[in-house]
């Protein structure tokens, strides 16, 4: 259901984050995160009067990782800043993801190299996004989503041909049990994916994952439950929504 009507209002600033994830000709993926900040009138900056229709922020972040989700290469770009010459200064710091998988408790990773001034805040904000963004478009290419049955389609095939042993058949499709829709026990779950309905499995790493989830909520104000105790970063609803195939 859409948002109830707003009351009359004014916007006063506009936000816009947007991510892509590409397949690259080596067989590595990058993905990439933009921020932007507007405000629909000239703004006095300390540097100066940003015009209306210059962006206060526009950043960039990309990681390159393989398709075992870790990070290879990183680099941050702002092409927009409120501090011409100095908020760049930090985008080297942004290297330091290196080394640091996508799965294994990248965001509290990623804080604790790059918080406050170690880093910008908002390229800062925006490695939050990398894992759920690399999941949804690892579901359906790199990992099978679907039912598990021998030649379901060609993207399973390949995740097979890959040696993606979490996704074989006789494992459930990633996306299930991971968020309220796709729960075992689930209406979604009984139509779509028969073969798994009332048959959640309690593997080592689905239940350490979900104890670690429980235990992390309150760790850092992090409510995603993104980062288990146990490095499983597989709890959030966002990484599966849409993966409903």
């Amino acid at each position: 259901m859409p948002l109830s009507p707003p009351v009359s209002r004014q916007l006063r600033h506009r936000r816009a984050i947007r991510a892509e994830a590409y397949e690259r000709a080596d067989g590595l993926w990058d993905v990439e995160a933009c921020l932007t900040d507007e405000k629909p009138r000239d703004v006095v900056l300390a540097s100066g009067v940003r015009p209306h229709g210059q962006p206060i922020h526009e950043l960039w972040l990309r990681i390159t990782i393989d398709r075992k989700l870790n990070v290879v290469d990183a680099e941050a770009s702002s092409d927009w800043v409120p501090y011409p010459g100095l908020c760049q200064a930090s985008n080297p710091a942004y290297r330091a993801l290196i080394g640091l998988n996508l799965f294994r408790n990248f965001r509290r990773d990623a804080a604790r190299l790059l918080a406050g001034t170690a880093g910008c805040t908002h390229l800062t904000e925006l490695c939050a996004l990398l894992p759920t963004v690399a999941i949804q478009a690892f579901a359906g290419d790199v990992w099978n989503i679907n039912e598990g049955a021998p030649g379901a389609s060609a993207s399973s095939e390949r995740a097979s041909s890959s040696g993606a042993g979490e996704h074989s058949n006789d494992k459930p499709p990633f996306q299930l049990g991971r968020c309220h829709a796709l729960r075992f026990d689930g209406e979604a779950v009984q139509q779509f994916y028969p073969r798994w309905y009332v048959r959640a499995p309690y593997t080592a790493d689905r239940g350490a994952s979900s104890d670690g989830a429980a235990r992390h909520e309150g760790e850092g104000g992090n409510a995603s439950g993104m980062n288990g105790g146990d490095g499983n970063e597989v709890q959030s609803n966002s990484q599966t929504e849409g993966n409903h195939a």
